[in-house]
């Protein structure tokens, strides 16, 4: 047995993103695309977090604004940066605030997000990682959007 590749801990890769002041990690595997547009249709009498549904080139996906979501203040008007995400073999776009690099963590660093995190973002986070200077949680995709269109995701 190769002793270097038994003893390499285990790493995954995440893309930050920012809504408010939080830092958002999303696996990069489960990421689609990364866009900047203002082209969401709004469907009336939505979920709050449902900002509407967007065109990607002949798909329709539904956007979630990731601030309503985490209870965030509105977002100014500029434009929306969408991350989209296969859930269950279709799109969704989560509406964030910026996109920020790739980061390769190591997995020996991961753990329950400390007490001084709120209860719902709690519940939409798997984890975190302590960066230098923040705390960087990984998203519940899964959860997010469960939790933003009630009845939409089955077996919630």
């Amino acid at each position: 047995m190769n002793p270097a590749v038994h003893s390499r801990a285990s790493e995954r890769q995440l893309c930050t993103a920012r809504v408010g002041d939080l830092l958002l990690g999303l696996d990069v595997l489960s990421i689609q695309e990364v866009q900047s547009s203002n082209d969401v249709t709004v469907i009336p009498q939505s979920a709050p977090a449902i900002s509407g549904l967007i065109n990607l080139r002949g798909q329709i996906a539904t956007a979630i604004d990731l601030r309503v979501v985490f209870g965030v203040a509105p977002r100014p008007d500029s434009d929306l940066i969408q991350i989209v995400v296969r859930h269950r073999g279709e799109p969704v776009s989560l509406l964030v605030d910026e996109i920020g690099e790739v980061m390769t963590l190591n997995d020996e660093i991961f753990e329950t997000p400390p007490e001084t995190v709120d209860s719902l973002t709690r519940e939409l986070v798997t984890g975190a990682y302590k960066l230098e200077t923040e705390l960087l949680l990984t998203l519940d995709v899964d959860r997010v959007i469960a939790t933003s269109s009630p009845g939409a995701v089955s077996g919630q």
